[in-house]
């Protein structure tokens, strides 16, 4: 069964062609979060520089579990036809603590959206004051 699925592919080079970029494309970006993910290392009680085949393990875990939460949420909003924030809530809602802190992160981000706002219509008036 495995050949024939091999045989498959082979015979339609688009289709292999098409997926192949993307996994390039993921093997290039390896390592990525890489300097992030020492750091968070560390913050959690890691060694400041902490084994790359450590730092490495988890960046391949993370980037399963987002990669894995975003089909998710597509799935969920392909049915209004697009992915919004709720849909990563309602997929979190069972992990208190997590739905939390997402919620806390979303309001900052709106705080700090609010105070950029801010500054850039003060530094606009200042400039027509000028």
């Amino acid at each position: 069964m495995s050949s024939s699925g091999a045989a498959g592919q082979s015979s339609k080079p688009a289709k292999a062609g098409s997926s192949q970029p993307s996994e390039t494309s993921v093997k290039r970006k390896r390592g990525m979060f890489q300097k992030d993910l020492q750091h968070m290392m560390y913050g959690f009680g890691d060694d400041p520089n902490p084994i790359p085949e450590s730092v490495a393990l988890v960046e391949d875990i993370v980037v399963e579990y987002v990669t894995d939460m975003v089909h998710k949420a597509q799935d969920i909003g392909s049915k209004r036809g697009k992915i919004s924030i709720e849909d990563f809530l309602y997929l979190i809602r069972k992990d208190t603590p997590k739905l939390n802190r997402c919620t806390e992160l979303l309001s900052m981000q709106e705080e700090l959206k609010q105070a950029r706002k801010a500054f850039d219509v003060d530094e606009e008036k200042l400039a027509s004051m000028e």
